[in-house]
C-alpha cells in the first residue's frame, strides 16, 4: 500500500444515463419484477465501483448506493418502520414496505421528506416514536461482500452515523435524545462487529451534523457512542466523516476515538482550525480538498499547495486525499458531453473527473510535485483559457443592477385592496403550484422536436393543445386560479438556463433530487442577462382560453442560483443579483401582456441557508434583496406569489415576511401539518396558500382528509388570508390521480367555504 491513501466519500447512484431511475420506475409501474430490479440495479452499482477502482481510488465506498434514499436505508436497516406501514406488512415484501414509506400507499401517508442540509437532495425523515429498533439486516456487510466477491474490491462500508441519524429524525423530544443514542449504540456496535468479523478494514460513519451548531448534549453523546464503539470494536478503522462546512467544536470532534476524521477543506475554514489547534498524531486526516458540490475543474497546483499546508501539521502518511463530500451532488462524467465547446468542457470536472483529480493529488503528495507536472499544467491552462475567453467577458449593463429599486410602491395592506378589487376571487381561492402532469407523450414530443423530427411550429402547436386541454380540465374541476401547466419546460431551473445568457445546459448532467427524480442543474459560466421573453407566449395563450385568471410562472433568483452550478470566479451574490435583474425584465413583460398574478417560486430559499448561524444574516439579506429586486417594479394591483417546500420555516420566518410577496404557498401535508406551527407562533399579515395534500406520493387524498388539513390551519390563519393548493407542482404525477386529487381538493374547499360564509352570517 502506498504512503498516502486516496478515498471517495460517495459515488452517484443513478448511472451515466439515469439507468437507475428507469429501472425504479419500471418496477413501480409493474413492468419488471423485484428480482429484475435488484439484478439490474446491481449491474449499475458494480459499474460505479469498477470505475472508482480504475481511477486509482484506494478506499472505495460500498453501501453508499440506494434504491431511494440513504437515510431511509438506515431507518430500514434498524427496523425503524412507522406503525402505519407495520400494519399488513406480511402482505408486502420488505422492498415494497421500503417504497411504501417513501411514496405512501392508498391508506398510509408517506413519511415526511425534507432537504439534506443545504443541498437540493431530499431525504426521508426517520420516525422514532413508533418502533423498537433492532439490526434488521446488515446491508453494509452485504455490499462489502458483493464488491469483494464480484470485483476483488476491499470496500469501505459507508453508514450514516448515529448522531446525525437521530438528529435528522422526529418523534422524540430533545431531552430524550441521550436515551435514543443509548438505544442505538449497541446496534451500531453489533453492525460494526459483524463487519470486522467479515474482514472489513475501513468503515466510514457519516456525521455531517457535526458541521452544524451541535449542542453540548450532542457533543457528549457523540463522545459516549464513539468511545463505546472504540472499546467494543477495536481493530476496525473508523472514519468519522464530516462535510459541507467546518466543524464548530473542532477540538472535541478531532479527538473523538476513531482511526480517522474526515474534514471539508473546501467549505468553511478547516485549514485555519488545523493551523490553530493542530491534529492528533495517532489519527488519519481524511482531507476533503476536491469540491464535491460544484463542477469546475481544480487548479491542481493550488490544491497540492493546500495539501502541503495540511502536511505541515499532519504527517503525509496520515493524510487521506478525497473529495469534500459524496459525489452524489454532481453528474457522473463530462465525457459524454460531446456538444460542449471544448473551452468550457475542458474547465469542467464531474464525478469521474474529480476522482481522477483526487488520484493525481495523492501521487503528487506522496512523491514530488514534478511527478504530476503535466496534469498541473493542463489544469491551469484549462482554467486560464476559460477565464480569457469570450464566455467570461463582462456584459454591458450588469454594473447598473445596484441602481434598481427593490421596493413595491405601497405596503401590502394597501395594495391588497386593489388586488382584491381587480381579481374578484372567492373566499379560500383554489389553485395549483404551477406544473401539471408531463406524460410520456409530452416527453416524447419534446424529444422528437429536439431531434429535429418535428418542426418548431408542430411542437408549438402540440404544446398549445396540451395547454388548451388542461385549461378545460381545470375549469371543469372548478379551480379559481389556473395555470398553463409548463408543458414546454423540462425542469423549473433547466428551462431558464436554456433561455438566459451566461448559462449552459448539459445533455447528460443529471443528479438525484429525491426518489427517482433527477434534475439537470444548468451551469453558469459567465455574466447572466436577459435576451427575450421566456414565459410570456404560453401564459398569454392560456389566458386567452379562459375568463378565469391564469398565473404567470417563474422560478425565483435564489432557486435558480442554488439549483445551478454557479461560476466560481466571482461572488455568488453578484451572480444572484444578475439573475434577479433578468427575472425583473420577464415579470415586466408578463404584466405588460395582461398577466395580473405572477408566481416567483423560491423552494430553495431555506435550503441555501448556511449551516453556520453567524452566516445567516448576510445570506438572507441578499436573498430577500434579490427577490424584491426581481418583483418590485410591478403595479400595486398585480399580485406576486411565491412558493416554498419542505423547509423548517421557523428559521427564516422574518425573511419570508421581508420578501413582501402578496401570497406565499408552502408545503404542510408531507410534514403532517407540523409546519403550520410556524404560523401559529408568528404573526403573518399577508396571504398564505397551505399545501393540503402531498404530490410526491401517488395516493389520492380524500375530501375529508383535505378538509381536516384546511380546518386545522384555519384555527390559526384567517379565512380571508387563506388559499388552498397542493404541496408542490404536479409534473411527476399521472393525469388520472391528479384530476381525482384536485377534484377532492376543490370539493373540500367548497365545503369549508360554505361553512365559513354561514358562520359569518350568523
Amino acid at each position: 500500500m502506498s504512503n498516502v491513501l486516496s478515498s471517495n466519500v460517495g459515488y452517484p447512484r443513478i448511472g451515466g444515463n439515469r439507468e437507475w431511475k428507469k429501472e425504479l420506475e419500471k418496477f413501480w409501474d409493474g413492468k419488471i419484477t423485484e428480482e429484475e430490479l435488484l439484478n439490474n440495479t446491481k449491474a449499475i452499482r458494480l459499474e460505479g465501483l469498477k470505475k472508482q477502482k480504475e481511477k486509482g481510488i484506494d478506499l472505495i465506498p460500498v453501501g453508499d448506493f440506494s434504491l431511494y434514499d440513504h437515510v431511509l436505508d438506515t431507518s430500514v436497516l434498524f427496523d425503524v418502520i412507522p406503525k402505519r406501514f407495520q400494519e399488513n406488512a406480511d402482505s408486502r415484501t420488505p422492498l415494497e414496505t421500503y417504497f411504501a414509506i417513501a411514496r405512501g400507499t392508498k391508506d398510509a401517508v408517506a413519511s415526511e421528506m425534507t432537504k439534506w442540509f443545504n443541498t437540493n437532495y431530499h431525504y426521508i425523515v426517520p420516525e422514532f416514536n413508533e418502533s423498537k429498533p433492532t439490526l434488521k439486516e446488515n446491508r453494509p456487510l452485504i455490499f462489502y461482500k458483493e464488491a469483494k466477491e464480484e470485483l476483488g474490491i476491499e470496500g469501505k462500508p459507508v453508514i450514516l452515523g448515529p448522531i446525525t441519524f437521530i438528529k435528522l429524525g422526529k418523534g422524540y423530544e430533545e431531552k430524550e435524545f441521550p436515551e435514543l443514542v443509548s438505544e442505538f449504540q449497541p446496534l451500531y456496535i453489533q453492525l460494526l462487529q459483524e463487519l470486522k468479523e467479515a474482514g472489513v478494514k475501513w468503515v466510514q460513519l457519516d456525521e455531517p451534523i457535526f458541521s452544524t451548531s451541535l449542542s453540548e448534549t450532542g457533543l457528549q453523546q457523540a463522545k459516549q457512542v464513539y468511545e463505546a464503539i472504540a472499546k467494543e470494536v477495536p481493530g476496525i478503522n473508523v472514519i468519522i466523516q464530516t462535510y459541507f462546512e467546518t466543524v464548530d467544536a473542532y477540538e472535541e470532534i478531532v479527538n473523538l476515538p476513531a482511526a480517522a476524521i474526515g474534514l471539508d477543506f473546501v467549505h468553511g475554514n478547516s485549514l485555519e482550525l488545523l493551523q490553530k489547534h493542530g491534529f492528533p498524531k495517532d489519527k488519519y486526516l481524511a482531507a476533503g480538498v476536491i469540491d464535491g458540490r460544484n463542477v469546475w475543474r481544480h487548479d491542481l497546483n493550488e490544491k497540492l499547495g493546500l495539501l502541503e499546508s495540511i502536511s505541515r501539521f499532519v504527517d503525509k502518511k496520515s493524510i487521506i486525499v478525497q473529495p469534500s463530500c459524496s459525489l452524489l451532488h454532481v453528474p457522473v462524467t463530462k465525457e459524454v458531453e460531446t456538444a460542449l465547446d471544448p473551452v468550457i468542457k475542458d474547465a469542467l470536472s464531474f464525478a469521474d473527473e474529480k476522482l481522477a483529480e483526487t488520484a493525481v493529488l495523492k501521487r503528487g503528495l506522496e512523491s514530488e510535485k514534478e511527478s504530476i507536472k503535466k496534469e498541473i499544467e493542463e489544469s491551469i491552462t484549462a482554467i486560464r483559457t476559460l477565464n480569457d475567453s469570450k464566455y467570461r467577458k463582462p456584459i454591458k449593463g450588469t454594473a447598473k443592477i445596484n441602481e434598481l429599486k427593490a421596493d413595491r410602491g405601497l405596503p401590502f395592506n394597501e395594495r391588497i385592496v386593489s388586488q382584491k378589487e381587480k381579481l374578484q376571487l372567492p373566499l379560500l381561492p383554489t389553485t395549483t403550484i404551477g406544473s401539471l402532469p408531463q406524460t410520456a407523450e409530452v416527453r416524447k414530443q419534446r424529444l422528437k422536436w429536439r431531434k429535429g423530427e418535428i418542426t418548431d411550429q408542430e411542437y408549438e402547436q402540440y404544446i398549445k393543445s396540451e395547454i388548451e386541454k388542461w385549461i378545460t380540465i381545470q375549469e371543469e374541476i372548478g379551480l379559481d386560479v389556473l395555470v398553463h401547466g409548463e408543458f414546454e419546460r423540462t425542469d423549473m431551473v433547466e428551462y431558464f438556463g436554456e433561455k438566459l445568457n451566461g448559462f449552459l445546459v448539459t445533455k447528460f448532467g443529471w443528479v438525484q433530487s429525491y426518489g427517482s427524480r433527477c434534475v439537470k442543474p444548468p451551469i453558469i459560466f459567465g455574466d447572466v442577462s436577459f435576451d427575450q421573453p421566456m414565459t410570456v407566449k404560453e401564459s398569454v395563450y392560456a389566458q386567452s382560453l379562459t375568463n378565469k385568471r391564469v398565473k404567470g410562472m417563474l422560478t425565483g433568483p435564489v432557486t435558480i442560483l442554488n439549483w445551478s452550478f454557479a461560476r466560481d470566479d466571482i461572488s455568488r451574490f453578484d451572480v444572484l443579483d444578475q439573475i434577479a435583474a433578468t427575472l425583473r425584465s420577464e415579470i415586466e413583460e408578463l404584466e405588460k401582456n395582461g398577466i395580473s398574478i405572477i408566481q416567483v417560486d423560491e423552494p430553495a430559499l431555506r435550503e441555501g441557508l448556511p449551516l453556520k448561524e453567524d452566516k445567516w444574516k448576510e445570506y438572507l439579506d441578499r436573498a430577500v434583496h434579490a427577490f424584491r429586486l426581481a418583483t418590485a417594479s410591478v403595479e400595486n394591483s398585480t399580485q406576486i406569489h411565491t412558493h416554498m417546500c419542505y423547509s423548517d420555516f421557523e428559521d427564516i420566518f422574518e425573511a419570508i415576511h421581508a420578501l413582501d410577496a402578496d401570497v406565499i404557498s408552502i408545503e404542510t401535508s408531507r410534514s403532517h401539518g407540523e409546519l403550520i406551527s410556524a404560523f401559529e407562533e408568528n404573526t403573518y399579515d399577508k396571504e398564505i396558500g397551505l399545501g393540503v395534500y402531498d404530490i410526491h406520493s401517488p395516493r389520492v387524498p380524500s375530501t375529508e382528509e383535505i378538509k381536516d388539513n384546511v380546518t386545522r390551519a384555519l384555527k390559526t390563519i384567517p379565512a380571508n388570508q387563506f388559499w388552498i393548493n397542493p404541496d408542490c407542482g404536479l409534473k411527476t404525477r399521472k393525469e388520472e390521480e391528479t384530476i381525482a386529487a384536485l377534484k377532492n381538493m376543490v370539493e373540500a374547499a367548497k365545503e369549508v367555504r360554505e361553512a365559513q360564509l354561514a358562520a359569518q352570517t350568523k
